[in-house]
């Protein structure tokens, strides 16, 4: 049995190929401007095209391991083919087809939600990412969200909600808070009158007490003032002896001590001989002591 290839390369297999590619129409070019097609059926088949382009491109942007730079060239592309679509969508509307542009799909973030179409610089208006070109470097930053800033209240805003609730004036309106209140008063009302008999308690068995503590408070006197006399006499008793022994103690001089003015003179004196023993002579010192002792001067 001969196989598939040598089918293929006989002659007559050959001949039937040959004649089914005469028959078929020549592989037409989708016209470069819209505009030159004057046919829907025409246009539509063109759209039909450019969307299985799309869809193409769209299945092989989703992995993200092609790099960066194969992603960015995909991505244009796309936007490319979707401007392109445009085009045949607004030309089939001139032909009186119908309006695929109304329901076209919304743009979504990676989480899923719809977001308005980003416009980054250098790449017009209307200009989307796809599959993995959502998280490259620069473009993950264009879906999120800027953080909400919180309006800081005026003075003017605080207090025109404050009114008279604020203030409790329509507390006791609704009746509650007089319930609430009327169980809260019984009970401390209770709890004061429960004091007030414990006090009265105490209080009498004082008074019982003290009439007791009163007859016997004759006797008790009279043994405190007795211990109160011994004690001041026992310090009376210390305290003479203490003079007695402060009297033995005093210091008794036997020998006259110099007064003032004694104590000056010999000061005087002796200052008197260093100066006659640093500026005269021994012999002069020496006539000078006979001459006192002859004189009967003892100075």
């Amino acid at each position: 049995m001969a196989r598939n290839e040598e089918k293929a390369q006989s002659m007559l297999n050959r001949f039937i190929a040959l004649k089914a590619e005469e028959k078929k129409k020549p592989k037409e070019r989708r016209p470069f401007l819209a505009s030159e097609c004057r046919d829907l059926a025409e246009a539509d088949k063109w759209r039909q095209q450019i969307m299985r382009e799309i869809g193409r491109k769209v299945a092989e942007i989703q992995n993200e391991g092609l790099g960066e730079h194969r992603l960015r060239d995909l991505n244009d592309e796309i936007n490319k083919l979707i401007r392109e679509k445009s085009h045949w969508e607004r030309r089939i509307i001139e032909l009186g087809g119908p309006n695929y542009a109304k329901h076209a799909p919304k743009m979504t973030d990676l989480e899923g939600n719809i977001v308005d179409v980003p416009n980054p610089s250098g790449r017009g208006p209307g200009y989307r990412y796809f599959g993995a070109a959502k998280k490259l470097p620069g473009v993950r930053e264009l879906f999120e969200k800027p953080p909400e800033l919180r309006k800081r209240r005026t003075r003017y805003d605080i207090y025109k909600r404050i009114d008279a609730s604020y203030y409790g004036y329509r507390d006791e309106e609704d009746g509650v808070l007089a319930r609430v209140e009327g169980l809260a008063e019984a009970k401390m009302r209770a709890e004061a009158e429960e004091e007030w008999r414990r006090v009265e308690e105490i209080r009498r068995e004082a008074r019982r007490g003290a009439k007791e503590v009163v007859s016997v408070g004759a006797a008790a006197r009279e043994v405190l003032f007795e211990e109160e006399e011994d004690v001041v006499e026992e310090e009376r008793r210390e305290r003479e002896e203490k003079e007695r022994k402060d009297k033995e103690r005093e210091f008794v001089m036997h020998v006259p001590l110099p007064d003032e003015k004694e104590i000056e003179r010999m000061v005087v004196e002796r200052k008197k001989m260093e100066l006659l023993s640093k500026y005269a002579s021994e012999g002069l010192l020496e006539e000078q002591s006979e001459a006192k002792d002859m004189l009967n001067i003892h100075r």
